[in-house]
């Protein structure tokens, strides 16, 4: 499996002054160096942690994978389409959330979506959806053309060592397995740390998995080079 760091709450620390430290492009550059596969960024309608000037930074002077998390609206449509990111993953957006709660509600909005990611296939982004792991999401998902899914693995993240975990973890690996059946290729993220994501393996031909708030926790304590070196070994 490949990992893609998320660097967003570097950028958080950094926005709590104000000011320019801690740097999210050195942070990006130390993620590539330990060996990982690519760096994500959610650049959120209300800029509350990346800023725009922060994924063309990354995008034009460090050689790596950059995916940008991005809604579906006009604005991060121009955006990415402006920046020619390696990736974007569309996901679901509320500005009172305090992260990602669920997967994008592709079923009720395929034709919308279908719509909106095609300019962005035209141009040779690769188009990811965040999705629940449930059989008429990965179906609508194939109906609007994206050749990549990210399985939402929140409900897991958050049963693991429960009764419920092996419930949760069974909807991500059948979701995976009647993904691969369209030709989809699929990642997975959310919640998921250096307890649990171990169960990934589990999980046939699993493409890549993005993971920020438990490296980026774990940097604080042991250095952010050691903190991506760790999570690789497990993964």
């Amino acid at each position: 499996m490949l990992l893609g760091v998320n660097i967003d709450h570097v950028a958080t620390l950094r926005n709590a002054r104000g000011e320019n430290d801690p740097s999210v492009f050195e942070a990006a550059q130390i993620c590539i160096n330990a060996g990982a596969n690519g760096i994500t960024t959610h650049l959120r309608e209300d800029r509350r942690h990346i800023k725009d000037d922060d994924v063309f930074k990354i995008k034009n002077n460090l050689d790596c994978k950059l995916n940008l998390e991005m809604a579906v609206t006009d604005e991060m449509q121009e955006i990415a389409l402006k920046l020619l990111p390696h990736s974007c993953c569309i996901v679901p957006e509320k500005r009172q959330e305090v992260t990602t709660e669920g997967g994008l509600d592709v079923y009720s909005k395929k034709d919308k979506i279908k719509n909106f990611i095609a300019p962005l296939l035209d141009k040779g982004i690769e188009v990811s959806l965040f999705i629940d792991p449930e059989e008429k999401q990965i179906e609508a998902s194939n109906y609007t053309g994206a050749k990549f899914i990210e399985l939402h693995t929140g409900s897991y993240s958050r049963a693991f060592g429960s009764v419920n975990e092996e419930v949760e973890f069974q909807k991500l690996y059948n979701s995976a397995i009647l993904a691969q059946t369209y030709g989809i290729t699929v990642n997975a993220g959310h919640g998921l740390n250096y307890k649990n994501v171990h169960r990934m393996h589990e999980i046939k031909n699993l493409h890549e998995l993005n993971i920020g708030h438990s490296i980026i926790s774990r940097a604080i304590f042991t250095g952010l080079d050691n903190a991506v070196k760790e999570m690789l070994k497990l993964i």
